[in-house]
């Protein structure tokens, strides 16, 4: 089997109250995350999760604030010697518009989406703003989509788990490296999230969903699952990844 390394690449960023990523906690506290694109190394296809933002904010202010460079998807890339045509797979944990501006440029790619996912972005709920559908109107309209029903293996070594945690069709990414299975979570979230400090545990919670969910309780049962599921847990917006150049 394949063991593959991730490489975290800042593709954007946002400046929120951090209750946005800690459910019923830590309202009123600015923070801010990192949207990244995950370059899988290994194998014989190049494959990204996620796509990041189209035109991102590149300032000093927000690069000091999550520890690490924010750079275009044709920069973060070519850090790799690779352009958006070279990519063979992307993998979307969800299709909120951060996480998918990119998807047109990579004309070559075959995407894997949820099919709930897709059915959300075609009709969202007014509360969930977040869907644009013109970012994906291009790899529809070229038959590029392949749509998820099941979970399990697409490649060796890279597995997908319906987690309707942050949307309904969002997909939590396995993919096993030297170091152990790596969860590339479906849902936004941070550190915290999974590693709760003492005062919350201390109200015997062992995660804390994110601060937009489909069903809170259901998140958190899923989360718990993902947890005792993989060696690494990689939150999606975890800052201290901006610093990270490759993990496993």
């Amino acid at each position: 089997m394949a063991a593959y390394t991730i490489h975290p690449i800042v593709m954007g960023t946002k400046v929120f109250d951090k209750g946005m990523m800690t459910y019923q906690h830590n309202y009123g506290t600015p923070y801010t995350i990192p949207i990244y694109c995950w370059y899988i190394e290994g194998g014989d296809k190049k494959i990204l999760v996620d796509t990041g933002e189209m035109h991102p904010v590149q300032s000093q202010e927000r690069e000091e604030a999550i520890g690490g460079p924010i750079l275009t998807f044709e920069e973060g890339l070519a850090r790799f010697n690779l352009t958006p045509e070279d990519i063979d797979i992307v993998i979307h944990t969800h299709l909120h518009s951060d996480h998918c501006e990119n998807d047109y440029k990579c004309t070559n790619a075959r995407f894997y989406i949820h099919e709930k996912e897709l059915e959300t972005i075609r009709k969202y709920h007014p509360l969930d703003f977040r869907y644009v559908e013109d970012f994906i109107f291009e790899i529809e309209e070229n038959k590029q989509i392949e749509t998820i029903g099941e979970d399990g293996e697409i490649l060796p070594g890279i597995s997908l788990l319906h987690t309707p945690i942050h949307t309904p069709g969002g997909m939590t990414v396995f993919i096993e490296t030297a170091k152990g299975k790596a969860a590339i979570t479906g849902f936004c979230v941070i550190r915290e999230n999974f590693e709760p400090p003492v005062q919350i545990r201390a109200m015997e919670m062992e995660v804390i969903p994110p601060g937009t969910t489909v069903n809170s309780y259901e998140a958190y049962d899923t989360m718990l699952k993902v947890k005792e599921m993989a060696d690494i847990i990689l939150p999606l917006h975890e800052p201290e990844f901006a610093s990270t150049k490759a993990i496993g």
